[in-house]
């Protein structure tokens, strides 16, 4: 890597930190686009280098609200051998699928979730413990899945689904999300490494970025009105389904 791209890339990896531990998500979103488009990294390694960089991303965000008391180690415990089984599984399915089409069904999921958060009054909030640990599980798994298949944390669908349909409260959510995230993260970044998947010289420049990125996006939403912070998640969420609906759609049409 040239010394610009260096600089770039840790630049890349401090927006995707601050994404990430703002809103719950591993932060493929933003590194897997810019491995392709701006540090000049083939398809391949786009998807599979984000996995590892989102490990110390995740570690580092849960890490903050754990110690704000707003994560959820039970969701963590049931769904976390699911996720890892799934991502290992998403990760080696990369190979034999189109994710095209996976990808407009998580856009239609996220973007309706994504509204519900936005619009508090549509989902009630339930009280520690009363979630069954088998819905955990189930949400886990589909999490790995997304995170294994698609490159990316799987934030982007634990989030709106822990808090819409089971009812976590928001800032729980996000940091239950990161540190599921760092788990089943693992089981992927193998899987493509195994497969070449990963490119560790622009994963540790991203890295560099990413970690102090985390921390301060963890430590502005835990200072966030819920309210506030809802409509932020929301927004965010429902412009990243509308981006990958638009993408997908168009190279369904060409193609």
């Amino acid at each position: 890597m040239t010394t610009e791209q260096i600089v770039l890339g840790i630049a890349i990896g401090v927006a995707a930190g601050v994404l990430s531990g703002l809103f719950g998500v591993g932060g493929g979103i933003v590194t897997t686009p810019a491995i392709q488009e701006l540090l000049g990294g083939a398809p391949y390694i786009a998807v599979g280098t984000p996995l590892p960089v989102a490990i110390p991303t995740a570690v580092v965000g849960g890490y903050t609200y754990a110690r704000a008391h707003e994560v959820s180690w039970r969701a963590v415990r049931f769904a976390a051998i699911p996720g890892i089984a799934a991502a290992a599984g998403g990760a080696w399915l990369t190979s034999l699928i189109d994710p095209h089409w996976l990808l407009l069904v998580t856009a239609g999921l996220i973007g309706w979730q994504a509204v519900r958060i936005g619009r508090s009054s549509t989902y009630r909030i339930r009280p520690r413990g009363s979630t069954p640990g088998w819905r955990y599980a189930v949400l886990g798994a589909f999490t790995g899945l997304v995170s294994g298949l698609l490159g990316v944390g799987g934030g982007i669908v634990f989030v709106p689904i822990v808090t819409t349909m089971l009812g976590m409260p928001l800032k729980r959510a996000l940091g239950t999300s990161l540190l599921l995230i760092a788990i089943i993260a693992i089981p992927g970044t193998i899987v493509h490494a195994a497969l070449g998947h990963i490119d560790w010289g622009i994963a540790f420049v991203l890295a560099l970025g990413v970690i102090p990125g985390a921390r301060i996006g963890a430590s502005i939403a835990l200072g966030t009105r819920e309210r506030t912070l809802r409509l932020m998640v929301g927004s965010f969420l429902l412009v990243v389904a509308a981006v990958y609906a638009v993408v997908e759609i168009a190279r369904l049409a060409r193609g």
